[in-house]
């Protein structure tokens, strides 16, 4: 079984919501499974350490499930027009797998959610797309031949899929994000797919 793993940090809720529809998209493509897993919260105190398991939600992320996937897809709501300080946190974890080629030429794909509609979506999508590319990674879109793309009054762009939740968080996903994340999910996973096929 083809195994997509997707690693995202959430604090209010609608990152993880865009993670399940994505992991949901991955397990549209015959053959292929995700593997959902969630980064714990940092401190600015780095003695102070968060459980081995979270209390609720996905587990957290290991380096061994990144060797064992065929294909990543990473998401973070956005911080300042960045990703969020936990999720680069454990991508700064990477370096041994980074030096070894662990994630080199499998697929990759991000995705984020923001308070407001320009809050900086974009650019936490490129920010997440740069530590992949170091990596040697695809790095997989959106194309604009995905309707929902081309009428999405929300989130959701060719660089990855994103949600626009509101000041509080007050805007449920809409159709056009749902259908967006999914689409995400589904592009990795096809990758995923042909390049272990070797087609």
């Amino acid at each position: 079984m083809t195994e997509i793993l997707v690693v995202y940090y959430s604090r209010n809720g609608k990152t993880a919501q865009l993670a399940r529809l994505v992991a949901r998209g991955v397990e549209e493509v015959t053959g292929v499974a995700a593997r959902l897993r969630s980064v714990p919260p940092v401190a600015p105190v780095t003695e102070t350490a968060a459980p081995p398991e979270p209390d609720a939600g996905a587990p957290y992320a290991t380096l061994d499930d990144l060797r064992e996937c065929a294909g990543l897809v990473i998401g973070s709501p956005t911080r300042f027009g960045n990703m969020a300080a936990p999720l680069k946190h454990f991508l700064d974890s990477t370096l041994t797998d980074w030096l070894s080629g662990t994630l080199a030429g499998k697929p990759a794909g991000v995705f984020t959610s923001t308070g407001s509609q320009h809050g900086g979506q974009e650019t936490t999508l490129v920010t997440m797309m740069l530590p992949l590319l170091h990596h040697g990674m695809l790095v997989v879109g959106i194309p604009y031949t995905e309707p929902a793309l081309n009428h999405t009054s929300g989130g959701g762009s060719p660089y990855g899929a994103s949600h626009v939740a509101g000041a509080s968080g007050q805007h449920s996903i809409s159709g056009d994000e749902r259908l967006l994340a999914r689409v995400l999910g589904r592009r990795v996973a096809e990758v995923a797919a042909r390049l272990e096929r070797g087609a």
